[in-house]
């Protein structure tokens, strides 16, 4: 009988390990307030603005092999954009401090708790850590250089760096090559259906566990993980289990 099951832990990081949700709605509040010293917005304007921005983030493609510009300029245009849609007018200078605003605000709040750092320092004495995480790779670099996260880990995968991102197989490979593993000495930790869950699914991995924040749902239609914790800190509960239930 296989004495030790798993032998590694992949973690996703954003609303996972990181508060990244709410300290995006932190940066538009005070986004908001710059926002409000422009004459001609008011409350109902700015609200639309706002809107209009998280939606074109959660539409971004950006492929710095392709593009003419950074991703930051890219930001800047999100803003400079949703202004003109919701007001008819925009200066770039305006963009520009609401994007500097926004993005220097959301990564102030982005840290590791001292009760996550623990956690990671006391699985790293047992098991393999790997961070994986989705997204352009020079914004989730800067999350990763904010929360001084690096060093609780054996390897960091930023999606971004690579040809596909979670859930496709190649990134899942990738990181048992790194680790010097296999998928089903695997168990992967996110706050993703879609892309945590069903990619470690589909990876064969040991185990998934998905962290359930407050007001997700899970839709019929998604994957289903095999467990489901409201916190990373009661992943240690999960592993025991995983642990028993392989010993039996």
């Amino acid at each position: 009988m296989d004495q030790k099951p798993i032998d590694a832990i992949l973690f996703d990081l954003d609303n996972t390990l990181i508060r990244t949700a709410y300290a995006g709605r932190v940066a538009i509040e005070k986004t908001s307030d710059l926002l409000r010293k422009t004459p001609g917005l008011d409350d109902v304007i700015i609200g639309h603005i706002n809107e209009k921005f998280k939606q074109k983030l959660q539409r971004e493609t950006f492929d710095p092999a392709s593009s003419h510009g950074t991703i930051d300029e890219v930001r800047v245009d999100h803003w400079e954009q949703s202004i003109r849609e919701a007001a008819g007018s925009c200066t770039r200078s305006l963009a520009s401090q609401c994007y500097n605003l926004w993005k220097s605000s959301r990564l102030e709040l982005l840290s590791l708790s001292p009760e996550i750092r623990a956690l990671l320092q006391d699985l790293r004495t047992t098991y393999k850590l790997l961070l994986l995480t989705n997204g352009e790779s020079q914004t989730q670099r800067e999350k990763i250089a904010a929360t001084m996260c690096e060093g609780f880990f054996d390897a960091v995968v930023v999606g971004g760096d690579y040809p596909e991102q979670k859930p496709a197989l190649s990134i899942f490979s990738h990181c048992f090559a790194v680790l010097g593993t296999e998928a089903k000495r695997c168990v992967i930790v996110g706050d993703s259906l879609d892309t945590d869950i069903q990619g470690g699914f589909d990876a064969g991995l040991r185990a998934t566990v998905w962290i359930k924040n407050a007001g997700a749902t899970q839709d019929m239609c998604a994957a289903k993980p095999d467990y489901t914790i409201s916190t990373v800190l009661d992943l240690p509960g999960i592993l025991e289990q995983i642990h028993t239930t392989d010993l039996m």
